[in-house]
């Protein structure tokens, strides 16, 4: 009898204590989170010049971490489903699933490591097309032009960047946001490579400026 009670008590004691290891049923997470709230802001302290960055669903991922300060390394590990960022501060791979995620990353300056948080939108992937590719100017006159585009997730601001700078007529400029301006110099048919990106899907466009 005595032995008895003493085996339930042990079986109580055992029952009290808290689990000392997590359930093997729980995911083993690279702490992002999925969530429906909008992208923090970048505040004044942040070690990266931004913080957030738009993916679209099922487009492979080439985009940097910028740190402010030089000599900063990551901590290479993944920040979303299908994406993961490495030492150098490339973020690769491809999303797999629609949603905003929001993961710490570290920062090494040597062996001192800091955590910072970066925000990633993944978008449905929604196909977009140029508006306007080409434009007339004269000599001397300013231009003031738009490329734009057609389509593609509501609210996402395209960006623009030049490929072949060389390809540019003199006096003339495309800036990031699609606006062409600048003065003309002289007269003349120019096919000006642009890349356009709308949260990550890239596309390759010829920006036609006649000038006369």
């Amino acid at each position: 009898m005595r032995q008895r009670w003493l085996f339930l008590v042990a079986g109580l004691a055992l029952c009290a204590l808290p689990p000392a290891v997590p359930s093997l049923t729980t995911p083993i997470a690279y702490m992002a989170r999925e969530t429906l709230i909008d992208p923090p802001p970048r505040a004044e302290g942040d070690r990266l010049v931004e913080n957030t960055f738009y993916l679209t669903q099922g487009i492979t991922v080439s985009q940097w971490l910028l740190p402010v300060a030089k000599g900063v390394t990551f901590r290479p590990g993944y920040v979303a489903v299908g994406v993961s960022v490495d030492a150098g501060g490339r973020l690769s791979g491809t999303p797999s699933r629609v949603g905003t995620f929001i993961a710490p990353v570290r920062l090494c300056t040597g062996h001192s490591c800091e955590e910072q948080l970066i925000t990633l939108v993944v978008l449905g992937n929604v196909p977009w097309e140029p508006r306007e590719l080409t434009f007339p100017g004269r000599i001397g006159v300013p231009l003031a032009g738009e490329i734009g585009i057609n389509g593609g997730p509501q609210g996402v601001i395209p960006t623009f960047s030049v490929t072949d700078h060389a390809k540019l007529p003199a006096g003339v400029t495309i800036g990031p946001d699609g606006h062409v301006g600048g003065v003309p110099q002289a007269a003349g048919i120019s096919e000006v490579p642009v890349r356009v990106c709308v949260a990550g899907n890239c596309a390759g466009v010829v920006v036609r400026l006649i000038i006369v």
